[in-house]
């Protein structure tokens, strides 16, 4: 477990305001207590100062996880975000997108967003800007990138796709072996 390098902060990042914006400030400096990022094993994980400190002692292989993973880094040095930063990512969110209860279980299944699925969406939306995916009751189904931006999501007709599939909590189930 090791920090970041000024390089992997900055993408890391990057991705982050993707989804949050300026809201990033909230996840470090938070009033409870400090919280940092941390590497193991080319995975990204959230934690609170305390928690890093008492894992220190903890070798490299026998430590598997800590705190809450927020994605990995590709060999490529890209950065790939997990859906177990959804309950982060959804708190903090500048831009969301409800979906029908008819459109819940094909988002889930790992499908795009159609036109037709949609309940509401944030007001002044650009096109390719990270959003979050709820349901209609408010309960985070996943994340995604916006294919079209509001004005141009209501001259689509319904088969067309609203917003990109990134992350769902079907992850937990499609992919328990390699995701943690």
């Amino acid at each position: 477990m090791r920090p970041l390098t000024d390089d992997e902060t900055k993408v890391l990042f990057e991705k982050l305001t993707k989804y949050i914006g300026r809201n990033i400030v909230h996840l470090i400096d938070r009033p409870d207590e400090p919280y940092c990022f941390r590497l193991q094993k080319d995975r990204v994980y959230y934690m609170s100062e305390e928690i890093m400190r008492r894992a220190t002692p903890i070798g490299r292989r026998n430590l598997v996880a800590l705190g809450v993973c927020f994605g990995k880094f590709t060999k490529t040095g890209k950065f790939r975000m997990h859906i177990t930063a959804l309950p982060y990512l959804s708190q903090y969110a500048i831009y969301k997108v409800w979906v029908k209860p008819n459109g819940e279980m094909p988002f889930l299944y790992g499908n795009h967003v159609v036109k037709a699925h949609i309940g509401r969406v944030t007001e002044d939306m650009p096109e390719h800007q990270g959003v979050v995916i709820l349901n209609m009751a408010d309960v985070p189904l996943g994340f995604g990138v916006s294919a079209r931006s509001t004005v141009d999501m209501r001259k689509v007709d319904p088969t067309g796709i609203a917003v990109f599939h990134q992350a769902d909590n079907g992850e937990y189930l499609r992919e328990e072996d390699t995701l943690f």
